[in-house]
C-alpha cells in the first residue's frame, strides 16, 4: 500500500516540484565547465527539463572521472558474475525489506511498509547501521551481474523512500541515528558506488538524478557542518569528503571538499598516530581500520591528480602504521582484542596485506606477509616495544610454533579503550591461550549497556584490581629491554587512588615468562590478580595456587603464583566474546590477598608452555636485595634453580 500510495503522490506531485528542484539543483553546480556547455545552455534558457536530460546522458558518457571500486565502463565484464552466497543474500532479501543491519544480528523484516524508525533491540548499532543500508551496494553488484532491472527499481523506490521518511529534523532522535556525521559520511562514500551501478538502468531518470544529486549535495553539506571532534570517525569523515570532492568535481562546492578532506587527514594523522605508529585509540581494529582510511584517501586523491597534497611524511607514517600492525599481530595473523577490537581472521588479514603491499611493494616484509611467508622476509626483530602507545610484544620467532605474548600499558585513551592496563594475550604454538575478554556489544539503553559494561570491567583481563572496582590507565614505563637470555618490561600504573600498580614481565630464554606483580601505596582492601584462559578445561589447585590447561594434543600451559603472604585462589566468572553479540564460557581465575595498611603486596606469577603428559614442578621466591642491588627472583623448575636478576630497580 505504501508504495501505491507513494507513486500516486510522486507522480502528481513531480511536475510541481521538478523545475524548482532542477532550478536549485543547476545553482549547485558549476555550468562553467566546458563539459557541461549544453547543460548550461538549456538552463539559461529555463528548460530545465532539457537541461537535466543533458546532464543525464553527460554522466553516462563521463569517462574522466574513475572511482577506485566500480566503474560504469566494467559493467559487461561484471555481467554473469557469479556472487559470494553472502552478497546475493543481502541483495535479495534485501528486495523483500529484510534488511541485514548488523553482523551480530542478521536480519531484521521491515515489512512491505518500510518503517525506517524500526527498533528492534535498543542497541545504538542496529538504528545507526540500518541508516548504511549495507544492502544496496549487493543490490548493484546483483544488477550489474544479472542484468535484471528489478534490482534497480527497487533501489530508487528506497532510496526516495528512506529520503521522504527522514528529512532533517523529523525528531531529534531521528537526526541522532539517521543525519549522525558517521552514517551520513558512509552513504557519501557509497552512494559514489550506486550512482554508477545504476546510472544506465532506464528506471534512472532525468527526474531521479535531480533527486540523488541535490540529496547528495545536502549530505556533504551536513557533513561540514560538524565534524566529529576527533578519532576514527573524524577521520572516516575527512576520506568521504575527498571521495565526494573527486567524485563530483560538478559541484561548485568540490574543490572545498577535497581540500578539506585533505586538510584534515595531515593534520589528523599527525595527531592521532603516535611516534612509533600505533592510533590513540588503543584500539587494535580501529587502527588496521584508520590504515585503510588514509591509505583510500590518497588513492582517491591519486585518481584526481591531487596526491601531491599529500606530503611524505603522510604515507612514511602509513608504512609505519602498518609496521605496528605486524609487531602486535600473531602468526596466524589475528590481534589481541584490547579495547573493542573482534576477533580477525586470517583471509581478512591476508586480504589487507596484499592491498598495502600494492602501496609498498618494495617493502620485504610487507611482501612476506602478503605472500603468506613465500616471498620477502619476516621482520629481523622478535621482542618489540611500542613504547608511545603501549603495545609491547615479547616473541620468539615469526612461524606458528612461536611463543609470543603481546601486552597493553598505554597511556590513557578515549571511548573504545578498556580499562585493562597490563593485560596481555599469549599465543604458544598456534594456540592462544589467555584471549582478551573482547567487547560483545557497543551501545545502548540500560540493558544492553549491562552487557557491554560487563566485557569493560578490569576484573575480566589479565591485571590486578583493588576491592573488583576499574582501574585508570595511564602507564608509565620503567624500563624495556631485549635479549637472548632475558625480555624485560617493567611499569608502573596509578590504577586507584592512593594505589599503584607496578608490573614487570619478565620472557626467561625465549620460552617462559615469570610476571612480578607490586600493589603499594596507602590504599586498603581486597587485591586480586586475575587471569584468563581460552575455553576449555583448566585443571587448578587451591593448595598450591596454580592452573593448567588440559589439552589432548599436549600443548598446554602452566601458571602459579607466589606470594611472600598467604594467596587464596578463586574461581571466577569468565567469558570470551570474539565476535558481536556472541560469547563462550571460559575458565576465569583470581589470586587474592587482603591488603590492611599500606604495606606492599607482592606477587609473583610464574607462566610455563609445556608439551609434555605431566606439567613442570615449580617454585618461586623473592630473594630480598642488598642496599644497592637490583631486586632478584629464585626459580626452581623441575628441581633446577635459576636466579633471574631485574634490569631495573624494583
Amino acid at each position: 500500500m505504501k508504495k501505491i500510495l507513494f507513486i500516486l503522490s510522486f507522480l502528481i506531485c513531480t511536475a510541481a516540484m521538478a523545475t524548482e528542484s532542477e532550478k536549485e539543483l543547476f545553482q549547485l553546480l558549476n555550468l562553467e565547465r566546458p563539459a557541461l556547455k549544453q547543460v548550461k545552455s538549456y538552463a539559461l534558457a529555463k528548460d530545465y527539463q532539457g537541461a537535466s536530460k543533458a546532464l543525464l546522458e553527460y554522466f553516462r558518457d563521463r569517462k574522466n572521472i574513475k572511482h577506485p571500486d566500480v566503474n560504469p565502463w566494467e559493467k559487461d565484464a561484471f555481467k554473469g558474475t557469479k556472487l559470494p552466497d553472502e552478497t546475493l543474500e543481502k541483495a535479495n532479501r534485501g528486495m523483500k525489506h529484510e534488511f541485514f543491519v548488523h553482523k551480530g544480528y542478521g536480519y531484521f523484516d521491515f515489512e512491505e511498509d518500510i518503517n525506517w524508525q524500526y527498533w528492534p533491540v535498543k542497541d545504538n548499532e542496529i538504528r545507526w547501521q540500518l541508516n548504511r543500508m549495507y544492502w544496496w551496494i549487493p543490490m548493484g553488484q546483483a544488477y550489474w551481474s544479472t542484468g535484471n532491472e528489478k534490482y534497480a527499481k527497487e533501489w530508487i523506490w528506497q532510496f526516495r523512500d528512506w529520503v521522504k521518511d527522514n528529512p532533517r529534523g523529523l525528531s531529534v532522535e531521528n537526526d541522532r541515528f539517521a543525519w549522525r556525521q558517521l552514517e551520513t559520511a558512509r552513504r557519501v562514500q557509497d552512494q559514489t558506488n550506486l550512482f554508477n551501478y545504476f546510472l544506465d538502468s532506464p528506471h534512472f531518470t532525468p527526474e531521479f538524478l535531480i533527486e540523488f544529486l541535490i540529496n547528495y549535495h545536502t549530505h556533504v553539506e551536513r557533513v561540514r557542518e560538524q565534524y566529529s571532534e576527533r578519532g576514527n570517525h573524524l577521520l572516516f569523515e575527512a576520506q568521504r569528503m575527498i571521495y565526494a570532492g573527486a567524485f563530483f568535481p560538478e559541484f561548485k562546492n568540490s574543490p572545498y571538499w577535497r581540500k578539506e578532506g585533505i586538510d584534515i587527514l595531515n593534520r589528523e594523522i599527525v595527531k592521532q598516530v603516535y611516534d612509533d605508529g600505533l592510533q590513540y585509540e588503543l584500539s587494535l581494529n580501529y587502527h588496521i581500520g584508520t590504515i585503510n582510511i588514509f591509505l583510500r584517501a590518497l588513492h582517491m586523491a591519486q585518481l584526481c591528480n591531487m596526491e601531491s597534497e599529500f606530503p611524505a611524511t603522510y604515507i612514511n607514517t602509513v608504512e609505519k602504521m602498518i609496521s605496528a600492525a605486524i609487531n602486535f599481530s600473531f602468526p596466524d595473523y589475528s590481534y589481541p582484542m584490547f579495547s573493542d577490537a573482534k576477533k580477525e581472521s586470517y583471509e581478512s588479514m591476508l586480504a589487507q596485506y596484499k592491498e598495502w603491499f600494492k602501496v609498498f611493494p618494495e617493502n620485504k616484509e610487507l611482501e612476506f606477509f602478503a605472500s603468506e611467508g613465500n616471498k620477502g622476509y619476516a621482520p629481523k626483530r622478535l621482542s618489540n616495544g611500542l613504547r608511545k602507545g603501549g603495545i609491547y610484544t615479547f616473541r620468539n620467532g615469526w612461524d606458528k610454533q612461536s611463543t609470543i605474548m603481546v601486552v597493553k600499558a598505554s597511556p590513557p585513551a578515549f571511548w573504545h579503550s578498556q580499562p585493562d592496563n597490563g593485560t596481555f594475550e599469549l599465543w604458544v604454538k598456534g594456540r592462544n591461550f589467555m584471549p582478551d575478554a573482547g567487547c560483545y556489544v557497543y551501545g545502548g539503553d540500560e540493558e544492553i549497556m549491562k552487557l557491554r559494561n560487563w566485557y569493560r570491567q578490569t576484573k575480566v583481563h589479565q591485571t590486578l584490581t583493588l576491592n573488583n572496582e576499574d582501574l585508570a590507565c595511564n602507564a608509565r614505563l620503567l624500563h624495556w629491554s631485549t635479549g637472548k637470555q632475558q625480555d624485560q618490561l617493567t611499569y608502573e600504573n596509578p590504577s586507584y587512588e592512593n594505589l599503584t600498580h607496578k608490573r614487570t614481565i619478565l620472557f626467561v630464554d625465549q620460552k617462559f615468562f615469570v610476571l612480578i606483580d607490586n600493589a603499594t601505596g596507602d590504599a586498603v582492601g581486597n587485591i586480586d590478580l586475575h587471569y584468563h584462559f581460552i575455553e576449555g578445561e583448566a585443571v587448578y589447585n587451591e593448595k598450591e595456587t596454580s592452573v593448567r590447561t588440559n589439552f589432548a594434543d599436549h600443548n598446554n600451559i602452566y601458571l602459579r603464583c607466589f606470594s611472600d603472604q598467604p594467596i587464596q585462589l578463586i574461581k571466577e566468572e569468565g567469558k570470551v566474546s570474539y565476535s558481536y553479540r556472541q560469547e563462550q564460557q571460559r575458565p576465569a581465575f583470581a589470586f587474592h590477598q587482603k591488603k590492611p595498611d599500606k604495606k606492599t603486596i607482592r606477587f609473583i606469577t610464574v607462566i610455563y608452555p609445556y608439551h609434555e603428559k605431566q606439567a613442570p614442578v615449580i617454585n618461586a621466591r623473592f630473594i630480598p636485595p642488598g642496599e644497592k642491588e637490583l631486586q632478584k627472583i629464585e626459580l626452581k623448575i623441575n628441581g633446577v634453580a635459576k636466579t633471574i636478576e631485574l634490569m631495573s630497580k624494583f
